[in-house]
């Protein structure tokens, strides 16, 4: 593995987006180990599925509606709405639909939701250009492997920033994927990263009070992606040196003397396929949580415990995790909704200790005001971890201090869904079942999953995007109570 460096950095590295370009340029869907491309089937499946079951949420129906208001009528199907938008707005959509449940995958150590963005580029500005399903998986594949690369580079300097690099480096990844499907040359994919330098954001701000803008990022890292991936198109200049420059992404957006691990960038780029390592989540919130409520359930079944015999839980938790997952303490231990409850280690943990699971439904309003869950939440306290893997792994582990003098202890040093501990492909599309059922019959979510696991014979885009639309044939949209 290369070693970090700071931000003095050598000149060969200047090049980073020309490297980039190049890898675009030569993308041969042919040349790709069949291990990547069949991952890279199963993100889209389950990112999918996700986006199907967020649309019975307000959050989902209150953007739709302000797209609709703002772009109006469009040529663009969006997932699980009888809608069309403009191209960009339903990039939106999707993009706050497959990553609004918190449930979408991420890369561990760039910490970068890469199918949120890379989904809604693939289907929108793969309809633009008449694309067939080889282009739209390799469009899929590119972004998403940039995008893992170009997070990991900064090994948590983004968070340490403020920034979600979700947004941010999603613009990136979705920039050079748009850019296969629009055809741009290396000149003009290296503009197009020089302006999506301009354009990406994503502010960790939503943790202080559970907002919800953070839906919102993949799919405006979209949006940004294709307006620059066009204005290169059309000959606009961009930067010259959008990583490395004086100003540029990772002098801006993560602190002054930042270890950066160059090599991670570009090394044995299109030989050492960093997305790979994008895990699946098993529950539906931030996946810093997911090692603690396994460990939390692990426990509870191992020593048949009750609510009732517990007197204190501390968890271990990695401190660039602290700010957020444990902190502002007001929010983390009374969440004032859904999105607060998926950011509250208490929460995860006294919801998986009592229910012994940590699904959808913990999310809902009932739960979230349920007085034993949130007088269990008192119980939970963190200390920092020297022993975690983090960034590479998102560890967890507990102290369970029982009422009869017992100290029981639970490490989950590699999270499920990780690499390192994967789910099973069969878990993958029992979870897009799972979710798709909810907003479409199961029959239709079958012959959707068929679609994507084939999609590189596909010979269009269009029987894949009607497929992910709402009908009249479909199950009635449910209301989700939630806040």
């Amino acid at each position: 593995m290369s070693e970090p460096s700071t931000h003095d950095l050598s000149a060969s590295t200047a090049d980073a987006a020309g490297q980039f370009a190049e890898f675009v340029s030569n993308f041969d869907l042919n040349s790709v180990p069949k291990a990547v491309t069949a991952h890279a089937k199963l993100c889209i499946l389950d990112a999918v599925g996700i986006g199907l079951a967020s649309c019975n949420y307000p959050f989902a129906k209150t953007t739709a509606a302000a797209l609709d208001e703002l772009g109006g009528v469009g040529a663009f199907p969006v997932i699980g709405f009888d809608l069309h938008l403009p191209q960009r707005d339903a990039a939106h959509l999707i993009g706050t639909l497959i990553h609004g449940l918190d449930f979408d995958d991420t890369h561990s150590e760039a910490v970068v939701h890469t199918s949120a963005s890379m989904v809604p580029t693939m289907l929108t500005a793969g309809l633009a250009n008449d694309c067939d399903g080889p282009a739209a998986l390799s469009a899929f594949i590119i972004g998403s492997e940039c995008a893992s690369r170009i997070g990991a580079a900064a090994r948590g300097g983004f968070h340490e920033k403020g920034f979600h690099p979700t947004g941010v480096v999603g613009a990136f990844g979705s920039a050079l994927s748009a850019g296969y499907l629009y055809g741009l040359n290396r000149n003009q994919l290296k503009d197009a990263q020089g302006i999506v330098l301009s354009k990406a954001a994503g502010s960790m701000q939503f943790l202080d009070d559970g907002a919800w803008t953070k839906r919102n990022h993949p799919g405006w890292a979209s949006v940004c992606a294709q307006t620059a991936v066009v204005m290169a198109k059309h000959g606009f200049f961009g930067p010259r040196e959008p990583y490395f420059g004086r100003f540029g992404l990772f002098s801006a957006h993560t602190q002054e003397g930042s270890a950066i691990n160059v090599g991670k960038l570009t090394d044995r780029l299109g030989e050492q396929w960093e997305m790979l390592n994008i895990a699946f989540k098993p529950y539906p919130a931030c996946h810093m949580t997911h090692a603690f409520a396994d460990a939390t359930i692990q426990l509870k079944r191992k020593h048949l415990l009750v609510g009732e015999d517990v007197n204190s839980i501390v968890a271990y938790v990695h401190p660039n995790e602290i700010p957020v997952i444990c902190e502002p303490a007001r929010h983390k231990l009374r969440p004032q909704n859904s999105y607060d409850a998926q950011f509250s280690i208490n929460y995860v943990i006294a919801a998986a200790f009592l229910r012994e699971e940590f699904g959808l439904a913990e999310l809902e309003d009932k739960v979230l005001d349920d007085p034993d869950i949130l007088n269990f939440c008192a119980k939970v306290s963190y200390e920092p971890d020297p022993q975690s893997a983090y960034p590479e792994y998102f560890s967890g582990a507990i102290d369970i201090h029982t009422k009869d003098g017992r100290l029981l202890h639970h490490r989950e040093q590699m999270n499920r869904g990780s690499v390192g501990n994967p789910m099973s492909g069969s878990d993958i599309k029992a979870k897009y079942l799972d979710n798709a059922n909810r907003t479409i019959s199961t029959k239709d979510a079958k012959r959707l999953m068929q679609l994507v696991l084939n999609l590189e014979h596909e010979h269009g885009l269009k029987t894949l995007t009607d497929a992910l639309r709402k009908t009249d044939k479909n199950l009635e949209t449910k209301h989700v109570n939630v806040r």
